[in-house]
């Protein structure tokens, strides 16, 4: 299904990718930042809180992680503070580059079982599309940010995979 190389290049994306989106909603106010934008999670702040929690509920799985100290219900105010958040999120960055260069093919094709919160019951699954779903999340919610950084007149950039790395 997918190669230790497809996820090396997912984890470089996302974190250029991650670096222009708080690049842009850096020059925003706090105010913009929190404004309700009719999204899934309602505000930037909120998306970019979210987007944290899950890799890091998901690098918990893949690579002992500590589990976010709260559920899916609380992802959107992990960390309230936006330039925390950043460091954060670029710290998250480095260390999912990291694993991504230790990731084999054996570990991909083979299962992962762990306890979903959300569904309320054990999972097990293979590695490999649960890889996959981690970025595609990542890339779901970033084009909402992406909406809502235009919406207020930023620009990111290109955001096209085979112009950006």
């Amino acid at each position: 299904m997918i190669t230790p190389a497809y996820v090396q290049m997912m984890a470089k994306y996302n974190a250029e990718m991650n670096r222009r989106m708080y690049g842009a909603a850096a020059r925003l106010s706090d105010e913009q930042r929190r404004t309700e934008c009719g999204t899934f999670f309602h505000t930037l702040h909120a998306t970019f809180s979210h987007l944290l929690w899950g890799d890091r509920m998901w690098m918990s799985r893949f690579a002992g992680w500590e589990k976010p100290p709260v559920g899916i219900s609380g992802s959107v105010g992990l960390i309230e503070d936006f330039a925390t958040l950043r460091a954060e999120r670029v710290a998250a960055d480095a260390a999912i580059q990291d694993w991504a260069d230790g990731v084999r093919q054996d570990w991909l094709d083979g299962e992962l079982r762990w306890f979903s919160g959300a569904m309320q019951r054990e999972m097990a699954q293979q590695c490999a599309p649960l890889v996959v779903h981690m970025f595609n999340h990542q890339t779901h919610h970033r084009g909402q940010i992406h909406a809502m950084i235009t919406r207020f007149g930023e620009t990111t950039g290109d955001t096209d995979l085979p112009f950006v790395l």
